[in-house]
């Protein structure tokens, strides 16, 4: 006999853009956002009976209106803003996620309408509500950054099929994933998004690297001391290889200049770094 198990439904990847015009100098705020509602959903699935569905096109049409009524600031506030709606609006939802990204653009010289994508990394942000609590985990993706020597990678494990040399110096390079759960909210989401963003960049910058694990422990734990509200850190950094190139056949030296850049595979690093007293996450993290 089957019985129906967890499930939820929501809107995926809403693309939305918000203009803030004030003069000549505009604000914009570019999010994908991601809804997603479960509770007193079983005879959708048992019988298609879809009085406790709330459709997938309402939840679209509730992000751009409240991107129109109450604007977009820290993609926190607006994350929980919609979660707190969803869960709160219907008896059957018991449970709202709402996660965000957010696209950055820089302005394009002195025109105040006038913007270029910027390469930074998307920031991100994932917002839950049942009722009663509310859970947030900040986040960034894709922060690439490289350091050209301080890492070191030998006295590894070999087996028959190690064929990898051990190095005193090599380029360490990653694409950081980065999710850090909040015990409380803080007063300013965006100081604390760019405190724990500069934590992870400086430690993975003043890190002597023994391996890449070393570099992660010390980037969460480099987070948890620069932002208090923090408990707990979640990163996932794949390593990004960078190969010295043998010129010996075209007669050259290559003294650590001249490196292959590769694509895949690769080593895929992840770990977590919380405080001792850290809360359980019940379900922030899913």
């Amino acid at each position: 006999m089957a019985v129906l198990g967890p499930n939820r439904y929501g809107k995926a990847e809403t693309r939305v853009v918000r203009v803030t015009r004030h003069g000549d100098a505009h604000r914009i705020k570019d999010l994908t956002v991601s809804t997603s509602l479960s509770g007193d959903m079983a005879e959708v699935h048992l019988s298609g009976d879809n009085s406790a569905v709330l459709p997938t096109d309402t939840q679209k049409n509730t992000v751009f209106a409240f991107a129109k009524k109450h604007g977009v600031g820290a993609i926190e506030d607006f994350a929980l803003l919609l979660a707190r709606h969803f869960a709160d609006s219907r008896p059957a939802i018991h449970h709202a996620r709402v996660a965000v990204d957010e696209h950055a653009w820089e302005r394009n010289g002195a025109f105040g309408h006038s913007f270029v994508r910027s390469g930074r990394e998307v920031r991100t942000c994932v917002a839950h509500h049942d009722g009663t609590r509310s859970w947030v985990v900040s986040g960034l993706r894709d922060l690439v950054v490289l350091n050209t020597t301080n890492s070191e990678f030998w006295g590894f494990a070999k087996d028959e099929y190690t064929t990898l040399p051990e190095t005193r110096d090599r380029v360490l390079a990653t694409a950081v994933d980065a999710a850090w759960r909040h015990a409380e909210a803080p007063q300013d989401w965006d100081k604390t998004y760019e405190n724990a963003r500069g934590a992870l960049l400086a430690a993975f910058a003043d890190t002597y690297s023994l391996s890449l694990q070393q570099t992660l422990y010390a980037m969460g734990t480099r987070v948890l001391a620069e932002c208090p509200g923090v408990c707990e850190v979640r990163l996932s950094l794949p390593n990004k290889h960078h190969f010295l190139v043998d010129l010996a056949p075209f007669g050259l030296d290559n003294d650590g200049e001249v490196f292959f850049a590769a694509d895949r595979p690769y080593g895929l690093i992840e770990g977590t770094v919380l405080r001792e007293d850290a809360p359980a996450a019940g379900p922030a993290w899913e």
